[in-house]
């Protein structure tokens, strides 16, 4: 009877194990990581974009939007391409720095993937 108990136990401990394994890749499908915001909105910046085309594709809120929008900007991998008028709605392109930003990020998908 204790053997018996022992291997139940354990049976039970592994598959407490893979049921938390599979809950992190559940949860890591359903929520985008930072780096996979900002490769979206990077890739929708690709031939020059408008601020709300970019904040409806990647779902993002119009806070949210501004932060990365910020970030990016000032890390010099998007550039504002025209200034608009009293409104300042400019156009968007992802600048040669983000296109290699986005090589990166595709490689490194693919080499985690396989």
């Amino acid at each position: 009877m204790y053997i018996y108990n022992k291997y139940r136990r354990r049976k039970s401990l592994i598959s407490g194990v893979s049921r938390l394994v599979q809950m992190e890749r559940k949860y890591s499908l359903l929520h985008r990581s930072r780096m996979d915001i900002v490769a979206s909105v990077l890739k929708e910046a690709v031939g020059g974009t408008k601020k709300t085309h970019i904040m409806y594709k990647c779902n993002l809120s119009f806070k949210q939007l501004q932060v990365y929008m910020d970030l990016l900007i000032d890390r010099g991998l998007l550039k504002v391409v025209e200034e608009g008028g009293s409104n300042d709605k400019g156009v968007f392109e992802t600048t040669a720095k983000g296109e290699a930003f986005l090589h990166a990020y595709r490689n490194l998908n693919a080499l985690l993937s396989a």
